[in-house]
């Protein structure tokens, strides 16, 4: 009687475990750039920045030649070449580097929209030690424990910059960001793991900076997580719970393609009276794009539930978002 009443409270448990269960997927969506101006000065120069040891001024114009939105560059950049050899011949330069009151004169020079400068404040690295408590075995059993310490490293690096846009048609500046970056590494005595050389540490750094700098100024995918719906929620034949399963693996998959038609087929085979269906088949449209079907369909999920289910709710709140960010995000691109 006792294992009986074991095993019902263990398969109650199972049964609450399985059905609180969701399925959800990855959807990318396109996000309008942080810095909306960045559209209108698509071409740009990078001058030499103050104080770039770790050369982040080079890390940002290369970054910048890489950003593809929708297959396309976002961006046309002049060569580094180009701009040095503006700057030698026409006497902007002051010790290396683009005089801040020359911006726009050498970007009309070279024909660009806009021009980015800025000075590295800080690259940094340095060492610190401390100790670690460690133990060991005093007997065979270790029924007794001795502490003991063991002397590690700690490296510290540092790399502080301003980086700036200078729009070279209005003479303003778009965009000015300070950044300051900080990673710590720890190593012991008794431990294999090698510190990285200070050099490796702040070209890291830099990296980090420039990617952040750039996507502030180019549309950018975010991928989000939207959960399905696998219970029925209307009387379904066999054949119908079929489609619905085999449709939920081909957008676990990824197959959007072929999970689009079975739902399309499971929607109106339901003479659009399941919002399971309509919700399902809403989440493929807005994982293809198709935003405004996708909302279409979210609506009528809406319409159909009885009672409030959250995947709903948050869908129908989500996709007017998702549209307005879509639209701003092909504006910039169309600049």
């Amino acid at each position: 009687m006792r294992n009986q009443v074991i095993f019902a409270l263990l398969s109650a448990v199972m049964i609450v475990t399985l059905t609180g269960c969701t399925t959800s997927i990855q959807i990318r969506v396109l996000e309008p750039a942080k810095i909306g101006r960045a559209a209108e000065t698509k071409q740009i120069a990078v001058s030499p920045f103050k104080g770039d040891q770790v050369g982040l001024s080079s890390k940002i114009e290369t970054v910048l030649s890489k950003q593809v939105v929708e297959g396309k560059p976002f961006f046309t950049t002049v060569s580094r070449n180009e701009v040095d050899r503006l700057i030698k011949e026409q006497s902007l330069q002051y010790s290396g580097v683009l005089k801040e009151d020359r911006l726009v004169e050498a970007g009309q020079l070279l024909g660009v929209q806009a021009f980015v400068s800025g000075e590295v404040s800080a690259a940094s690295g340095q060492d610190e030690t401390f100790y670690e408590e460690r133990f060991r075995c005093l007997d065979k059993k270790c029924q007794q424990l001795q502490s003991y310490q063991v002397r590690c490293t700690r490296r510290n690096i540092t790399l502080a910059a301003t980086v700036k846009m200078t729009d070279v048609a209005r003479g303003d500046i778009i965009v000015a960001e300070n950044f300051s970056k900080h990673r710590s590494w720890n190593t012991c005595v008794d431990q294999m793991q090698r510190l990285p050389a200070i050099s490796a540490g702040l070209d890291s750094l830099a990296n980090e900076v420039a990617r952040q700098f750039v996507a502030m100024l180019t549309p950018q995918y975010r991928t989000m997580e939207v959960e399905l719906l696998e219970d029925v929620d209307i009387d379904y034949t066999a054949a119908q719970e079929k489609t619905l399963e085999v449709a939920l693996e081909f957008i676990e998959a990824g197959r959007y393609d072929k999970a689009d038609p079975l739902l399309s087929r499971l929607l109106s085979s339901t003479q659009e009276q399941s919002y399971v269906a309509a919700y399902n088949l809403g989440v493929v449209k807005e994982a293809q794009g198709e935003y405004a079907r996708a909302k279409r369909l979210y609506q009528l999920a809406d319409r159909l539930q009885t009672k409030p289910v959250e995947a709903i709710n948050k869908a129908v709140s989500r996709i007017d978002l998702v549209i307005r960010q879509y639209e701003q995000a092909q504006s910039q691109l169309e600049q």
